[in-house]
């Protein structure tokens, strides 16, 4: 009868498979087990099968809904089914009857439990995929699918495969806090989003009880600086963004006298970045003339709006909004004023904002987190890998969604065991970003590189 034994005790002279606890002694007749047996071995050491596993996660296609299940032999279910059958049949030959099958039964059965493919690693993507802000949750979206796809071709984590689960926000507290709930029930390792400021403090408090990390592509509100809790972040808050925007308006523009319109649906963002933007601009010898806030919706009235804002008769005006609306704002007011000096905050600067606004939104000028013109070999090479995956430009959203993408998986990687992934990645710290390398700070913070741009000729030119 077929005995087992502890793992520790397998060698070369038994058949085994390595990720089981126990072997199999080589009495087992050679054709009750799992096939094809190297020529001449009838054995599998702990050392083949770790170098068959090795190979199969080599050959693996890549995958975002899961692992496949590797070919070796050490690891074919099938295999396992079979040594399973054989078992039944020698024991029925020999006449063991029950009680020899009570015997067989555990040892056929972690048997079959040794050789399944391991659980695939979750992670969750949350982001506004629908509405009127899904320029930047799809350019995330298919960041992170693209960094899972990569990391899963390479082999993994570990020798698992990652498995990507997408939830849309729809730019909705409620739904943001629902659409949570399912990822914290999936069990996954970590949530790459939410992509606004105002979806971020509708769900942090839920991060926080359930101690499961957000990874933040682009929220950049400063209610959530400085905070010890389960949110971190690749990109700078408002802060530096707004001041750059500031000295520039103030100094190369020559304004004095600015009329700001913002997006009052995301206000954790806008009025964080108009704060930021007012004490620079005012403490540079300007005047905010105007603010006018609105809600991002198919009701909104921008001609009105525009009305509104020219008649403080400002130098510029600035847009604290996202691309569907600074588009459409930029519309009116050009209309209006054909040489108004127009300029908008980084939210709006996706490819969208150029595709939809035209020639109204030409000269406008925003600080943002992106240099679209780098020859930077690894930035070049994502973006390659993007544009053939997804047919277009992978934009600010797209960069810092896979930059954020790859700090968790990296961070998986890393994790020790026993250790939390937020610790994980605050103790290494520093990441090879697409673009220019992040560093945390102890609460989870990233620092970043800050460019200056403008829309010319239908593109984002540098202009620092």
């Amino acid at each position: 009868m077929p005995q087992r034994i502890a793992a520790k005790s397998c060698n070369a002279n038994l058949r085994c498979c390595a990720s089981s606890t126990w072997c199999l002694r080589p009495e087992i007749p050679q054709r009750l087990q799992p096939e094809p047996f190297p020529a001449g071995e009838g054995i599998y050491s702990h050392e083949h099968c770790g170098r068959r596993r090795r190979a199969d996660r080599r050959r693996n296609a890549s995958r975002v809904n899961g692992p496949a299940r590797t070919a070796g032999d050490c690891d074919r279910v099938d295999g396992g089914r079979r040594v399973l059958a054989g078992l039944v049949s020698e024991f029925r030959a020999r006449g063991a009857g029950a009680c020899g099958w009570r015997l067989v039964a555990p040892v056929a059965l972690s048997l079959l439990a040794a050789c399944a493919p391991p659980e695939p690693l979750r992670i969750g993507f949350l982001g506004g995929i629908s509405g009127r802000v899904a320029d930047l949750g799809l350019g995330g979206r298919n960041a992170v699918t693209l960094a899972v796809e990569m990391r899963n071709k390479a082999g993994g984590i570990g020798g698992r495969q990652v498995e990507l689960l997408v939830e849309d926000d729809q730019q909705d507290a409620e739904v943001a806090r629902k659409a949570f709930a399912r990822l914290a029930e999936r069990k996954v390792e970590a949530v790459v989003g939410p992509m606004t400021s105002a979806m971020a403090l509708a769900v942090v408090p839920l991060a926080n009880d359930a101690k499961l990390l957000l990874v933040s592509p682009t929220v950049t509100t400063t209610a959530l600086s400085g905070i010890d809790d389960q949110f971190l972040r690749v990109i700078r808050a408002t802060t530096p963004y707004a001041q750059k925007s500031a000295g520039h308006h103030l100094h190369q523009q020559g304004s004095r006298r600015v009329a700001v319109a913002y997006d009052q649906r995301n206000q954790a963002y806008s009025e964080s970045w108009l704060a930021d933007y007012r004490q620079a601009f005012e403490n540079g010898g300007g005047k905010i003339v105007a603010a006018e806030g609105f809600q991002s919706n198919e009701a909104a009235r921008f001609d009105v709006l525009a009305a509104h804002l020219l008649e403080a008769a400002p130098d510029a005006v600035l847009l604290i909004a996202n691309s569907v609306d600074a588009a459409l704002l930029a519309q009116q007011l050009r209309a209006r004023r054909p040489d108004l000096q127009l300029n908008a905050s980084e939210w709006a600067a996706t490819e969208r904002l150029i595709e939809l606004g035209g020639k109204a939104v030409e000269g406008m000028t925003m600080a943002q987190f992106i240099d679209r013109g780098s020859r930077q070999p690894a930035y070049l090479a994502f973006r390659q890998a993007y544009r053939d995956r997804f047919g277009h430009e992978p934009g600010f959203a797209g960069l810092t969604a896979f930059d954020a993408a790859n700090v968790v998986l990296d961070g998986l990687a890393a994790r020790r065991e026993g250790q939390g992934l937020k610790r994980a990645i605050l103790d290494k710290r520093e990441f090879s970003g697409a673009q220019s390398p992040l560093r945390f700070d102890a609460t989870g913070d990233a620092s970043r590189e800050t460019y200056l741009t403008v829309i010319r000729d239908g593109a984002f030119v540098r202009i620092d």
